[in-house]
């Protein structure tokens, strides 16, 4: 690639700043800027500018001399669309070369609820004038992890995907397939990546990867969407969040979180970090 410097929005986040430390291996570090709101959360070692996406002055400052830009999703449900949109109007007057989305596995067709944003960005992209690739991301093994401490504690992991497949790969394995694709050349404008785990998993092997890690029976229990939705929100979680949450794992169930294209491992050289090891980081003993 050219010498052109590579901005990387929410860069104070947990996606975000992975991608910043996978970059300064491939590239010298005065290349990269580090956008975000948290100045105290800036990656270390290269150049950080505030960019807020609801605050278009600093979208504009922040990519003045930028050539590519990681654009990583926001975390503000129903204000994305928006957000991103402000991004990219500012990339389209920065002239930049290439923008690289973090979207979500077959977002143009995936009928997730967290689908609906990241295909609105998808669509703003492809009516603006900017070279741009989509990353989309399946699921971070780190989502699994909360969920693990509390099946093994009560012996029960509850689910409503059924036997539906979930290729995950961990958090550092995206990032760093993004940090190796905004570097290429030979991208095809609006050409989408469909990034996933190497391997996959359902809840009954995962349910049987908890026992033997714990040397505890854990049982899977079926429920339904709603049933799913009620006992999150029983537990203690917003309804709006319990609602989105089953609904994810509902249509993990239809195979909207599967994909076996190997497109991640072949983006990063390698084949992803599989949920037994995640795993084994996250509960330790």
């Amino acid at each position: 690639m050219s010498s052109g410097r590579i901005l990387v929005t929410g860069a104070t986040g947990q996606l975000g700043s992975l991608i910043v430390k996978h970059l300064v291996t491939r590239v010298p570090a005065a290349q990269v800027i580090a956008g975000g709101r948290k100045s105290e959360k800036a990656p270390q070692g290269v150049e950080f500018r505030l960019l807020d996406y609801d605050q278009p002055a600093t979208i504009d400052a922040a990519l003045k001399g930028v050539s590519r830009v990681v654009l990583v999703s926001g975390n503000e449900v129903g204000k994305r669309v928006l957000q991103h949109r402000a991004v990219i109007d500012a990339a389209e007057r920065a002239g930049v070369r290439l923008l690289a989305y973090t979207s979500i596995l077959q977002a143009n067709v995936n009928p997730m609820q967290l689908a609906i944003e990241h295909r609105g960005t998808e669509q703003v992209l492809a009516t603006s004038t900017l070279q741009y690739i989509l990353l989309r991301n399946g699921w971070y093994s780190e989502n699994f992890t909360g969920s693990a401490q509390l099946a093994i504690q009560f012996g029960v992991l509850r689910s409503a995907s059924r036997d539906g497949r979930i290729s995950s790969a961990p958090r550092n394995d995206y990032a760093e397939g993004a940090a190796a694709l905004i570097l290429r050349d030979d991208h095809r404008r609006g050409h989408s990546y469909e990034l996933a785990g190497s391997t996959s998993f359902n809840k009954r092997e995962f349910a049987e990867l908890l026992s033997r890690r714990s040397g505890k029976r854990v049982e899977v229990q079926d429920m339904t969407e709603a049933e799913y939705a009620a006992a999150l929100i029983q537990a203690g979680l917003p309804d709006a969040f319990a609602k989105v949450l089953a609904d994810s794992d509902a249509r993990a169930g239809e195979g909207w979180l599967f994909d076996d294209s190997r497109t991640l491992e072949n983006a990063i050289g390698r084949p992803t970090v599989p949920l037994e090891e995640t795993l084994a980081l996250a509960l330790p003993g």
